[in-house]
């Protein structure tokens, strides 16, 4: 089980300048350092890196595009087979219902099942629906991540209305919630923990000075 508290997601895509499995390994050092609880990684590769620099759970994921879906967290088998050699703790994955690639939601959840009986499965949702039906199929842990990234909720934000959409899932799951997904500052950390999450996941805030230095230059170019 993830621990209670904040888990740092350090991840880097082809062509940012951080893009390095042994760069994100450091990444997770420093979370590690400062006190975090766990990490969240894409791909197989920077997993196995980071987990030899640190003794920290994973949420491991790997982002992959697909033709005509716009699924694209661990959307099929394939992913799944990668996160299971890397030895990951938890395999996170887009429970969306949007048009997955290959195989539907539920049979990526009895294929980890049988697989990896001893890793947990985290949903990544946009709205209540897929929280419900998540906790139906037997998620481990329900996360907010794909808030606002599906076209049916785009335009919003988890922190809208003092996180109304995060107090709605853990009204309606049994799993445990994590709050992902713009939670940019440590009162938002600490206000989604007063709300009860079993743990956040903080990312861009944390592990991405790209991002971080735009919105410094963007606060004063207006």
């Amino acid at each position: 089980m993830l621990p209670q508290g904040l888990i740092v997601s350090c991840q880097a895509l082809p062509g940012e300048p951080l893009h390095s499995s042994f760069i994100m390994s450091k990444m997770a050092l420093a979370a590690y350092q400062a006190g975090a609880k766990g990490i969240r990684a894409n791909t197989k590769e920077d997993i196995i890196a980071i987990k030899e620099e640190v003794d920290l759970p994973v949420i491991g994921i790997v982002k992959r595009d697909y033709k005509d879906s716009k699924v694209f967290i661990t959307a099929t088998s394939k992913e799944i087979d990668e996160l299971i050699a890397s030895g990951c703790d938890v395999i996170a994955l887009d429970a969306t219902k949007q048009e997955r690639p290959k195989e539907s939601l539920e049979e990526l959840v009895s294929y980890i099942r049988e697989h990896a009986p001893n890793v947990e499965i985290m949903a990544d949702v946009s709205d209540l629906e897929e929280a419900v039906y998540a906790d139906k199929l037997g998620f481990d842990y329900v996360g907010t991540t794909l808030r606002g990234y599906t076209d049916y909720t785009k335009g919003h934000v988890l922190y809208e209305n003092d996180f109304q959409f995060l107090k709605d899932v853990l009204s309606h799951v049994d799993a445990k919630v994590i709050a992902e997904g713009n939670v940019m500052t440590p009162e938002m950390f600490k206000r989604v923990t007063d709300l009860g999450v079993h743990c956040t996941v903080v990312g861009g805030a944390i592990t991405r000075p790209l991002e971080i230095a735009k919105r410094f230059i963007k606060e004063i170019e207006g």
